[in-house]
């Protein structure tokens, strides 16, 4: 089983942002009513209520990178002086569950969402994708947070000790090889294929319902390869079961420091994962400026950064314009590489 990233890291009073419901909220607000009152407030006249605490819907499950980054954000932000930041689980249909209930909000920057590549990106990039919402119309990119390498893993008992060996048997044994994905049009299945198309190979495609069962079909030996964020597989790589053959990066991580990078060979290979904030749509411009600078350089700061190491993850200092235009960039990326290998949703 994929180990799941580290717990929440202590505050510096020794306290934890939890994920709460919304009745754990009101009770939060009334315990902490004190410090609320005692620290700076948002000059932007919604967040200027006594101390509006801001509410970012999770999509995806606890213990997770994405997860991981909201939280560690929260902390940053709190011990910096911010707003409470409060960490809610709505996970489900790839992150929609979360960026709909968001999509119908009001605009004041109290809420917002979870927003990864995968569907801010790649789903609208992939034919057949099932988006429950106009991403465009419905939502306002606020800020980009963290992002995590891929990694490309084979099973522990490969044959195949380098990414050279790899390429080579794969080329030798065309279209017999076999590559997991977590589904149809999923981040891990375009990773796969870009490989695949930058190196010349062929390689056969077994989808799965989730990461974990994924990693372990590989770490069995079912599957030949997959790409895999860094961050979910470090503790399969360490423990054997699978090999880590190349970060799909432009620069090392510290999660594991020597494994080789793919860009080396394919430039065109960085396969960072990101995971940002949006909120609905209609935000002012300025609101989400000042939104998107909480974040950003809570995350950017020096005390996070040993946090975000830890966990294989990279700050992302992106804002409003600066974040919709990743996300409109990585869309053409993978909307090429899905055109390319006729790759279709589920």
């Amino acid at each position: 089983m994929i180990s799941p990233l580290p717990g929440p890291v202590p505050l510096e009073r020794g306290e934890h942002v939890q994920i709460q419901s919304r009745a754990a909220f009101h009770g939060d607000q009334i315990m902490r009513r004190r410090l609320l009152l005692a620290t700076p407030i948002l000059a932007t006249p919604a967040l200027s209520q006594p101390r509006a605490a801001i509410r970012v819907l999770v999509g995806f499950a606890p213990g997770g990178a994405v997860d991981q980054s909201v939280r560690i954000a929260a902390e940053a932000i709190a011990r910096r002086g911010g707003p409470l930041v409060i960490a809610e689980t709505r996970s489900g249909a790839l992150g929609f569950l979360a960026a709909g209930a968001v999509a119908r909000a009001v605009p004041d920057g109290t809420v917002l969402a979870s927003a990864i590549m995968g569907m801010m990106s790649v789903a609208p990039a992939v034919p057949g994708s099932q988006i429950p919402l106009d991403l465009e119309r419905e939502l306002t990119p606020v800020c980009n947070l963290a992002g995590t390498p891929m990694a490309l893993i084979v099973p522990g008992q490969s044959r195949d000790r380098s990414l050279a060996e790899l390429v080579a048997r794969a080329r030798a044994r065309p279209g017999e090889l076999s590559y997991a994905s977590t589904g149809n049009g999923s981040t891990n299945q375009l990773a796969a294929e870009h490989f695949a198309a930058d190196a010349g190979l062929r390689f056969v495609h077994v989808a799965y319902r989730g990461g974990a069962p994924a990693a372990l079909d590989v770490a069995a030996g079912r599957i030949d390869l997959m790409f895999a964020n860094i961050a979910e597989v470090i503790e399969l790589i360490r423990g054997g079961q699978v090999r880590g053959l190349a970060l799909a990066a432009a620069k090392p991580t510290s999660l594991a420091p020597d494994l080789p990078l793919l860009t080396r060979d394919y430039p065109a290979l960085d396969m960072n994962n990101w995971f940002g904030l949006v909120g609905p749509a209609g935000m002012a411009p300025e609101l989400v400026e000042q939104i998107g600078r909480l974040f950003t350089e809570a995350m950017a700061a020096p005390a996070t950064q040993p946090i975000l190491a830890a966990r294989g993850l990279d700050a992302i200092a992106e804002i409003g314009p600066a974040f919709a235009a990743r996300i409109q960039h990585d869309r053409r990326r993978w909307a090429a590489v899905a055109a390319q290998g006729n790759i279709r949703a589920d």
